[in-house]
Formats: structure tokens, sequence, C-alpha cells
């Protein structure tokens, strides 16, 4: 009996508490979106090609020279590395999270197999010379990758407090869909524009499209994000009383759009200084985890974002 007691006791050791994966989950959310800003960094400081080879910088010496660009682009491979590691910490722990659903401890698994193939996705993309395709194909997966560690978060907050008993209505609950793929496309054009855009990566990368019309699309598909976020944000005002945490998250979303809209107009007038571009990029991918955020909310909100009677 006393033998058994002690066996039950290890196995509760290596189990984690809902709060304890919640912890977790949110510094593998905040992992995430470092490394985008880090990736951005690696681009617009031209600094792509600061290490010619990988994963070493040069071929015999793993090391940067002395050379800024190298030193930027091999402190965002140590940050890809750092990143690698706490999403597959996340995986684990989903794995000795008790309570969380088999689809949720998948979405750990793909959360970790995505960021791990940033890695010889980066590879590729350095020995073919920042093809612009390859750039936004490496930027758009950590994108996609944040989105699910955004999601795997709110799955944890809803494993610690528990879900909202009641749903929203299911128009509201398919505008999110909407609304998260209306957003998908602003991030996709947003890509398209910094690609043709003078940040190219490099001094002899070529740049892909026309700017002009690179921005013109992306202004297009953000306006029809705004008319999509509008109206969501109009039916959560029109029934404040009932929703009032979900309207405080869309406020939220429109204060970073708007800080967002201001910035983007202040590097096209001001003609692209790398950092401001860098500001954007970030506020990009702050954007794009906040909507996601806030269409996971609608779609099943937790217990603390329930409806008021």
């Amino acid at each position: 009996m006393h033998a058994e007691t002690t066996v039950a006791g290890r196995v509760r050791r290596l189990e984690l508490s809902p709060q304890a994966f919640r912890r977790l989950a949110f510094a593998g959310a905040l992992a995430l979106y470092l490394i985008v800003a880090s990736g951005a960094t690696v681009r617009l400081t031209a600094s792509g090609l600061g290490c010619e080879h990988w994963p070493g910088c040069a071929p015999g010496n793993p090391l940067p020279e002395k050379d800024y660009h190298a030193f930027i682009e091999f402190g965002n491979r140590i940050m890809s590395a750092l990143t690698i590691g706490a999403t597959l910490l996340v995986w684990l722990g989903s794995l000795r999270t008790p309570g969380l659903t088999r689809g949720t401890r998948a979405l750990a698994f793909a959360t970790f197999f995505g960021t791990l193939a940033q890695a010889p996705l980066g590879a590729i993309t350095v020995y073919a010379d920042l093809h612009p395709l390859l750039v936004m194909s490496h930027f758009l997966l950590a994108l996609a990758v944040l989105a699910a560690g955004v999601v795997l978060a709110l799955r944890a907050v809803k494993l610690e407090v528990g879900t909202a008993p009641t749903r929203l209505p299911k128009a509201i609950r398919i505008g999110a869909i909407v609304l998260a793929g209306a957003a998908l496309v602003m991030i996709v054009t947003g890509t398209l524009a910094t690609a043709a855009g003078p940040h190219p990566g490099g001094d002899d990368v070529r740049r892909l499209w026309r700017l002009y019309d690179a921005v013109y699309l992306h202004v297009r598909g953000t306006a029809v994000f705004g008319v999509v976020f509008l109206a969501v944000l109009i039916w959560l005002w029109r029934r404040r009383t009932v929703y009032p945490v979900l309207l405080e998250a869309g406020f939220l979303v429109l204060g970073l759009l708007l800080v967002q809209m201001a910035v983007g107009e202040l590097q096209y007038r001001t003609h692209l200084p790398w950092w401001l571009v860098l500001v954007h990029v970030s506020l990009a991918a702050a954007v794009w985890a906040a909507v996601v955020a806030f269409a996971s909310l609608l779609r099943g909100p937790p217990a603390s974002a329930a409806p008021v009677d």
C-alpha cells in the first residue's frame, strides 16, 4: 500500500497544474512573437546574408565575424533556438497536464513542429540568396505558428478557469472566422508590400513586384478587414451589457489597429526608414496575434468572459 502511494505521488509530481501550463503556454506565445520581431530586424537591416552558412556563420567557424550584420543574423538564430526550446517545453508540458483534450495536445505539437521547421526553411532561404518568395514563406510560417501559440494559450486559460456555459450566436461565431480570414489577407498583402519595398534583405537581393501596386493591394486588404472588424465591434457594442469583457477585448484590438495605421501612414510619408518599418512589422504581428485571440474568444470564450445575464 505504501509503495503504491509512493508511485502515485511520483506520478502526480510529474503532472503540471492548469496554472503552471497556462504560464508555460503564455511564455511560449511570447517567444513566438519575439522571433517574428527578431526575424524582421534581420531583413530590414539587410543582415539576411550576414551569416552565409548554416548553422554556423562561416565555414569552419560557428561564431559570427566582427560585423554587425553577422551579429544580428546570428542573434536571430539564437533566438530561434530558444523559441524551439520554449515550444518543445509547451508540448511536453501538455502531455503532463491533466484535462487537456487530444486536440490541444496536437496543437501544442504542431506549434513545436512548425517552429522547428523554421530552421531548415531558414537555411534554404540563406542558400537561395534570400529569394523573396522564400523570405515571405519564412515570415508567414512564423505568423502561422504564432497564431497556434496564441490559441494554445487561450485554451490553457479555459482549462484553468473553465469555459463559458453558453455560446455566442452562430452568426457571430462565423463572423469570427471571416474576421481571422480578413486579417490573414491583410497580413499577406502587407508582407508582399514589404517584399516590394526598399528593404529586400540585402544590397544584391531583388525585390518582389512593384511597391506602389503592392501598397495599393495592401490598403484594399486592410479596408476589407476594417469593415468586417467594425461590423463585429458594432454588434458587441449594441450588446455591451451582455458581452462587456468581449467588447473590452475588441477595443484593445481597435487601439492596436489605430496605432498600426498611424505608423503605416507615417512610414509611407517618410519614405520607409527601416526602423519605422520594423515598428510597423512588429505591430502587425501584435495585431495578428490580438485578432486571432479575439476571434478565438468569439468562437468560445472562457468562463471569465461569459455573457452577463
